[in-house]
């Protein structure tokens, strides 16, 4: 029921922005799209899921041409939402680089970077991203050795480092649009698999039966 509830607001939320279009509308429509995904995700309506994913990565790029220079969970949440739709992210990773998201002095713009790496099967580099964010003090160092595990398609490393964002974010008061879900979890799972790796994971109550 909790997701149901989920899905109803997020849709709500979605509604109501796209009824005021405006520039300042379309990260708040982005955010409801991605958590009605994510709560029918949970829900096992993969198929709804993915159109909404789909919006919520629309949303966000559109979201661009009115952002700073600096505003990486833009492109983050594109590259995300369209792996997790099962589309073809290469687009959404190749448009996060042009950004130059890997010349970024902040780790949220070489996070952004590191996804599209290895998106794009470009683990070397992926790699070198990765170890800058393994190296610093403020940002995730789960999310980091995970990138890195997974740049070098360590199978233990990757599993170990996934079971540590999963374990965040069962331990997290916040989340999303209050959606509980461990969508960064999802996504390494996928980037992973990229790399021939198939971490095996838990069930978990932030994560889809």
């Amino acid at each position: 029921m909790a997701f149901e509830e989920d899905f109803e607001r997020e849709r709500a939320r979605y509604e109501d922005g796209m009824a005021r279009p405006a520039p300042e509308q379309l990260v708040r429509t982005g955010n409801a799209a991605y958590g009605a995904g994510l709560a029918l995700l949970m829900l096992g309506r993969t198929r709804e899921a993915a159109d909404w994913l789909e919006r919520a990565a629309l949303r966000w790029r559109e979201s661009w041409e009115h952002a700073t220079p600096t505003s990486w969970g833009r492109p983050i949440g594109v590259v995300k939402a369209t792996l997790l739709a099962g589309g073809d992210a290469g687009p959404a990773a190749e448009w996060a680089l042009a950004l130059g998201s890997a010349e970024a002095e902040s780790p949220i713009g070489r996070y952004a970077a590191t996804l599209a790496l290895l998106v794009l099967d470009r683990a070397e580099e992926a790699a070198g991203l990765a170890a800058t964010l393994v190296a610093r003090e403020d940002f995730p160092p789960a999310v980091a050795d995970a990138l890195a595990a997974i740049a070098a398609a360590d199978p233990a490393a990757t599993e170990g480092a996934i079971e540590r964002v999963l374990e965040s974010f069962e331990t997290r008061d916040e989340y999303l649009e209050d959606v509980a879900v461990a969508d960064t979890v999802l996504v390494l799972r996928l980037l992973a698999l990229r790399r021939g790796l198939s971490p095996a994971g838990r069930p978990s109550p932030v994560l889809p039966g």
